[in-house]
């Protein structure tokens, strides 16, 4: 059963409808200047301004993303915030008018390995693009985010790398504190520029070491802001190992405020986070694995590319999460990604996305109908069987 909370409006900001009484699953609202984000949500990842292969009518109309993502580390090198700012902002230069959440670019940083030095400064890193010399600090991230326009802003932190001892996720925690403090501090003295409100969102890490995500949980609760993160996840870690972390750290974590996982994942892990109280998830996954033939459907997943789905001529999914998913057959699609045609993963990704958005649609429902632990069991075993 599940029991529908009266309205309750956190701080203008976040409202939960609905909570599960066999969990720690609930459905709210998170409003920003750009519109109301349903949650449990997920965000479909624009890294440069786009989601790969995706127009912006298929992402509003196909898919109805509630919000996407962007990255400031990829957004800043190229095509740099001055000319995001000239066109007013990244609302405005992608033409995309629903909300936009703006990773830091911290993991970005962190993935560039032995092109990055971190200190007490920053994170002095060499761009991808060309080998310049450049460095990310918490106070010129939030400037970065600022000019970008973003209606949620990602606080610079280090992800750890799976595996890691206890002393490095503690000098890794320490600086991430570090950071944070020195962010919060900057944002509450800037402005937006575009005269809407940007929210601030800190992250939590500590690898998989539970005293160390406790006390960073506390530390991120401490800040009080708009929402929270939960980063570091998702690196190698055994889906068991980032499960028991997210218990840690919720417990901690207000109950008032969205909190955000990041980087996860299948569908189901995101079944799974949400029974453990988390409200927004990002992951490349759907548009990534559908570029490459794989499917996620209603009836289990699907690789394009084997020699069964050549005749078949039914719909991509029969419960059809897209028009997409209904207007193709599996054996065209088939052909395509076979061929190597850019429409392939066109259909792949539209396809993907939608499932993943309309997962997240039904797992509301469910949460307000009351019977969302007993669907997320039998929906788990059906969307992660091969067919």
């Amino acid at each position: 059963m599940s029991y529908i909370c009266a309205a309750k409006k956190i701080g203008n900001v976040f409202k939960i409808l609905a909570t599960d009484k066999e969990s720690k699953a609930r459905a709210g609202v998170l409003s920003t200047a750009h519109g109301d984000v349903p949650t449990p949500v997920f965000m479909p990842v624009g890294t440069a301004g786009t989601v790969k292969g995706i127009l912006q009518r298929d992402l509003e109309e196909d898919i109805d993303a509630p919000i996407i993502l962007g990255n400031t580390y990829h957004l800043y090198l190229r095509p740099g915030t001055g000319i995001i700012s000239e066109a007013g902002g990244l609302h405005r230069f992608i033409s995309w008018n629903r909300p936009i959440l703006t990773d830091s670019g911290g993991y970005q940083v962190f993935s560039l390995a032995g092109n990055r030095k971190l200190n007490d400064e920053g994170a002095v890193f060499k761009s991808h693009i060309d080998g310049s010399k450049h460095i990310f600090t918490p106070e010129n991230t939030i400037d970065i985010q600022r000019a970008l326009g973003s209606d949620i802003m990602m606080v610079l932190d280090e992800c750890a790398p799976f595996p890691c001892d206890h002393r490095y996720a503690m000098k890794s925690v320490a600086l991430t504190h570090h950071w944070l403090d020195r962010a919060v501090d900057y944002y509450r003295k800037t402005e937006p520029l575009y005269g809407h409100m940007q929210y601030l969102f800190p992250i939590v890490q500590g690898g998989v070491y539970d005293d160390l995500r406790r006390e960073s949980a506390e530390k991120i609760a401490s800040a009080g802001m708009e929402g929270n993160a939960i980063g570091g996840l998702s690196v190698g870690e055994p889906a068991e190992e980032m499960y028991r972390v997210i218990e840690v750290v919720n417990k901690i974590l207000p109950w008032d405020r969205p909190r955000y996982l990041m980087g996860v994942g299948t569908p189901a892990n995101l079944l799974e986070a949400i029974e453990r109280g988390i409200d927004m998830f990002d992951c490349v996954m759907p548009t990534r694995n559908g570029r490459n033939g794989m499917l996620f459907t209603s009836q289990g997943i699907i690789n394009i590319k084997n020699r069964q789905w050549m005749n078949d001529f039914s719909p991509i999914d029969q419960e059809g999460p897209s028009p997409v998913s209904l207007r193709y057959s599996k054996a065209y699609l088939r052909h395509l990604i076979i061929s190597g045609e850019i429409l392939g993963s066109q259909i792949s990704s539209i396809h993907n996305l939608a499932f993943y958005v309309r997962l997240m649609e039904q797992a509301r429902g469910k949460i307000k109908e009351g019977n969302f632990k007993a669907w997320k069991a039998s929906t788990i075993k059906r969307v992660s069987e091969r067919l």
